[in-house]
């Protein structure tokens, strides 16, 4: 990590409202919710190799991913949404995009706007897709939900 980004982080953690999101390293569009990233490692146990007292050790066998969801308030179509709404059947046809798995950058700004951390989800797919109930009585923000399934993750310091 270079001087500048241990600098940034000096002043304290990044906010989590600043971010933006990239599909194939081109900005998609301004997303107001992130779910975040969960991973987890599976394990067995066993006695290490050449190990002559008996202790147990971990080994990694398995890594899943839980699917990330982003949300956004409805402005119209876009690639976006196309690319979403390709991985499901249409009232003719199944999925028609051959390139339904992409990489999906969740890239976190510092105060200034500048590129701090980015996080690449590997593969992604669309997988679901929400729009927010519609209620005359309340003055909310109408909403798009789109989750994805993922293979990896990657981070990096800009």
């Amino acid at each position: 990590m270079g001087m500048a980004n241990y600098q940034q982080f000096q002043n304290g953690p990044l906010t989590a409202f600043r971010f933006l999101v990239e599909v194939d390293g081109r900005v998609v569009g301004a997303f107001s919710q992130f779910s975040g990233i969960r991973m987890q490692m599976q394990t067995i146990q066993a006695r290490g190799g050449n190990d002559i007292r008996g202790v147990q050790e971990e080994i990694p066998v398995l890594t899943s991913y839980a699917p990330v969801t982003l949300s956004k308030g409805v402005l119209g179509t876009s690639d976006f949404l196309d690319w979403v709404f390709s991985a499901a059947a249409s009232p003719e046809t199944g999925p028609v995009n051959n390139r339904l798995r992409r990489t999906l950058n969740i890239i976190a700004l510092d105060d200034a706007g500048k590129r701090c951390v980015t996080w690449s989800l590997k593969n992604a797919m669309p997988v679901g897709y929400e729009l927010s109930p519609m209620d005359s009585t309340r003055s909310e923000v109408l909403t798009e939900s789109v989750t994805f399934a993922i293979q990896g993750v990657a981070r990096r310091i800009e």
